[in-house]
């Protein structure tokens, strides 16, 4: 209950906003506003001002904009204050002003949390450079190394890590273009993402095969587990470890990867150690942990380095616009990668899914995950909302552009024709998206196991 009442708030707001928008821009085209209403039903209490209902209904979630003259079929006039006694052009305004709210909902929220708290891991959003390449992952072919950095991956030119997973996850068993530097020298090739995932949100990383360079500095060891290899092998709190069997690690992850490949075979640590370098012999040991079983040396790291700051407005503005226009292109890729049915329309989340993850974000700690998630779900309406497909605001102004190529209205009985048709088409939509939700509830996927 505390998931769907987060979910119902979450998109009420969303919802508004874009209602908002609408309501906005056709007061000042002079467009009449019989309604302008916060949530669904019966009306409760409002007030009537100007020729407009301002109103709150039973279900105070979300809410809608009745504009004169909007609904096709109703008796039209001569009115001027009937929404297609309007230019064309002013009716795009009207049909885009929807999205742009949502856009600016997303843009004013990032802004802000990038002014009061902006915490980034500095290898995420820097250059691609790696730290560790599996011999047996399927990156391995393309000849790349060890410390070599990512320079061009898919359509992505110098990409920071979350571009390149981003990609990956966009591009599940195909071929990208794919360029990496090694020592000064551009390796142009390609790169055959293997994977078993079916849709980008099953899709790890880890199964690429290489492990980005989180820092510059070695392992530093944090506390020990008593009787565990590291603990045996005479490792201490504030030791940094340099390298394995002379291969220089700079993450945990590079050190699990590179003893998974060797199966736990002995190995060799370098030991830095208040200045003097120590040489010690350990063993790993297979170990369950989260449910994965895997070689262990049994210590706890510092985490990698996080970059905390509060960005002035003009910094954050700027964060934020890069923010909102990566977050829109990758939706362009997502939609691009279905039509080429290379991406399953399965990875699509309808409500369960959305409610999900406002839960999940809810339940971390502080506002920040929450605000991001809500830029997130902004941007996908607003985008979702922009696709050229009747009833969608998209759609609309598609019509209008084709109408003013004829210099004249579509006759209203193709219209409701095509209203008709889309309203079916997007009734289709939803329901196969709630099933897909469904189908990723944990008791169908364990039902499925």
């Amino acid at each position: 209950m505390i998931t769907i009442l987060q979910l119902l708030l979450v998109l009420g707001l969303m919802v508004l906003v874009h209602e908002f928008g609408h309501f906005i821009v056709a007061k000042w085209c002079g467009v009449r506003i019989e309604a302008f209403a916060i949530g669904f039903g019966k009306r409760l209490i409002g007030f009537h001002r100007g020729g407009t209902d301002y109103r709150i209904n039973i279900l105070p979630l979300g809410g809608y904009v009745k504009m004169a003259g909007e609904i096709p079929g109703e008796e039209t006039s001569k009115d001027p204050g009937e929404l297609n006694n309007h230019p064309r052009w002013q009716r795009m305004l009207i049909a885009l002003a929807g999205p742009v709210a949502n856009f600016i909902l997303a843009f004013g929220l990032m802004t802000g949390a990038y002014m009061v708290h902006n915490e980034v891991n500095q290898y995420f959003s820097g250059p691609a450079i790696t730290d560790y390449i599996s011999p047996k992952g399927p990156v391995a072919s393309t000849g790349i190394h060890s410390g070599d950095t990512i320079v061009h991956f898919d359509n992505v030119e110098n990409p920071t890590w979350d571009d390149v997973f981003n990609h990956a996850a966009l591009n599940l068993n195909r071929s990208v273009s794919f360029s990496f530097n090694d020592h000064g020298q551009r390796i142009a090739t390609t790169f055959f993402v293997a994977s078993k995932a079916t849709s980008p949100d099953q899709f790890s990383p880890d199964t690429l095969g290489f492990v980005p360079k989180m820092q510059s500095t070695p392992v530093k060891v944090a506390a020990l587990l008593s009787g565990s290899p590291a603990d045996r092998a005479g490792l201490k709190s504030g030791d940094e470890i340099v390298s394995i069997d002379a291969l220089t690690i700079h993450s945990v992850p590079a050190l699990l990867g590179y003893m998974q490949d060797q199966k736990g075979k002995p190995a060799v640590l370098n030991v830095l150690r208040k200045g003097q370098t120590i040489i010690m012999q350990v063993t790993p040991e297979l170990s369950d942990a989260d449910g994965t079983k895997a070689y262990r040396l049994g210590f706890q790291p510092f985490s990698p380095p996080i970059k905390v700051e509060k960005l002035s407005l003009p910094k954050a503005s700027v964060a934020s616009w890069n923010y909102s226009k990566k977050s829109s292109l990758l939706i362009v890729d997502v939609l691009k990668g279905m039509f080429e049915r290379h991406i399953s329309i399965k990875s699509l989340s309808g409500p369960i899914g959305i409610g999900q993850v406002v839960h999940e974000a809810a339940e971390m700690p502080g506002w920040l995950p929450l605000i991001g998630t809500v830029a997130g779900i902004s941007i996908n309406l607003g985008m979702f909302n922009l696709l050229p497909f009747p009833i969608l605001d998209g759609g609309m102004i598609f019509l209008l552009l084709i109408e003013s190529v004829f210099r004249r209205d579509l006759p209203m009985a193709i219209k409701e024709r095509i209203y008709q048709v889309a309203f079916v088409c997007i009734l289709l939509f939803a329901v196969m998206v709630i099933f897909n939700d469904i189908t990723k509830l944990p008791f169908f996927v364990k039902l499925k196991s």
